[in-house]
């Protein structure tokens, strides 16, 4: 906490600390990695009040990927030298046990190389209810079916007080770390995150970021750390609020100290912390490598949650644009796989290829043409009209 509130001088010098650690630990590389992102529902059960994204199902705007449009979109991802697809979702009501292990193995006897970094805590807890079963047979099932690794997302902050504001009936911390303990027990490696910048108090911050540490001292099951900053202008709790409670965002000194102060929470324990330029834009993720960050995301292709919350960043960053982000950072930019294990270092640039050659990123369409199509519409599916 007195980290956090460090000001002018002794601010910079925390800086300094995070990214003198960084700098032993990983030495003078950035990564990132070649993935793209299948968010193949945005219909939910839950009613976030942070999330822009999910729609009810009876919603004009709620749609959903058949399995065969989502295996449509690993192949072609792949095909452009995706490594990785982040498979998460909504929730929706009436889904049918097995889903999530039918859209996996459809992946693989399409995909077998593909890695699959599916399904959030929440959507297993969800899957294991749906099927009647508890969290580690589920987790096995998720694993035969072909998921390498989970995503520790829906974390927001680990403090349930907050969470009963921000998203009531979501999944409690005590469900959270179950899942992700779980997980780890069986060799399944995942992410861990944090969404601040909203109603947390600082306390709240650093007692979440000492629970993943905790976590990660029991199991060292944990990948990354990423810091994610509240995008707000379309989050429903921001829109609502009446009495100006829910900030906006953390401003550029706070993104800057928290991605520090995790950095040095963390040393020690989980070896690579990530920034957002999806959250954060491009140039604040390049001025966060030096604030103790060594790795710039995914290249994602089809970014749909901080879309439709509001971002104003892209959906798809090509390779080429990260490494030039690195090398303007003084780092020698390197592709890795989502283990983080290096697949290619970049003394110099190459000759381009896969992504780097895509011209046009519309082509991989957007979430506001997605919510509008009617061949995908959740209802007409939901009642067996396929409309082309």
């Amino acid at each position: 906490m007195l980290l956090f509130g460090a000001q002018g001088i002794d601010a910079h010098l925390v800086g300094m600390v995070a990214d003198e650690l960084r700098r032993r630990k990983n030495g003078e590389i950035a990564t990132y990695v070649v993935n793209r992102n299948i968010n193949f529902t945005n219909v939910c059960v839950k009613q976030c009040g942070f999330c822009a994204f999910s729609r009810d199902f009876r919603e004009e705007e709620g749609y959903m990927l058949p399995t065969k449009e989502i295996v449509r979109r690993a192949a072609e991802a792949r095909s452009l030298g995706a490594t990785e697809v982040c498979i998460q979702a909504g929730l929706p009501p009436d889904m049918k046990p097995g889903l999530y292990e039918e859209i996996c193995t459809a992946i693989k006897r399409e995909v077998p190389d593909i890695h699959i970094h599916g399904f959030s805590p929440e959507e297993v807890l969800y899957g294991a209810t749906t099927s009647q079963v508890t969290i580690p047979e589920y987790l096995g099932r998720l694993r035969e079916a072909g998921v390498d690794t989970l995503p520790g997302t829906s974390a927001e902050i680990l403090d349930q007080e907050v969470r009963d504001r921000i998203s009531p009936g979501r999944i409690s911390v005590k469900d959270w770390t179950a899942v992700i303990t779980a997980a780890h027990r069986m060799g399944i490696r995942t992410t861990s995150t944090m969404m601040f910048g909203h109603v947390e108090t600082i306390e709240q911050r650093a007692r979440h970021i000492a629970l993943i540490r905790e976590i990660q001292k029991e199991t060292g099951g944990f990948t990354e750390f990423v810091p994610l900053n509240f995008i707000f202008h379309e989050a429903p709790m921001y829109r609502m609020d009446e009495t100006d409670s829910v900030g906006r965002g953390a401003g550029p000194s706070d993104v800057l100290m928290t991605h520090a102060v995790s950095r040095i929470m963390l040393d020690g324990y989980i070896e690579n912390i990530q920034s957002s330029w999806v959250k954060e834009g491009p140039e604040m993720s390049q001025l966060l490598l030096r604030w103790g960050a060594n790795d710039l995301g995914g290249t994602l292709i089809n970014e749909s949650i901080s879309t439709s919350a509001g971002s104003g960043y892209g959906q798809l960053m090509q390779p080429k644009q990260f490494r030039s982000l690195a090398r303007g950072a003084g780092r020698t930019p390197a592709e890795r796989d989502t283990m983080y294990g290096l697949l290619r270092v970049f003394d110099e640039e190459p000759g381009g290829g896969g992504l780097d050659e895509v011209e046009d990123a519309g082509r991989f369409g957007s979430y506001f043409e997605l919510i509008k199509a009617d061949g995908f519409r959740y209802e007409n599916l939901r009642r067996g009209v396929h409309r082309p």
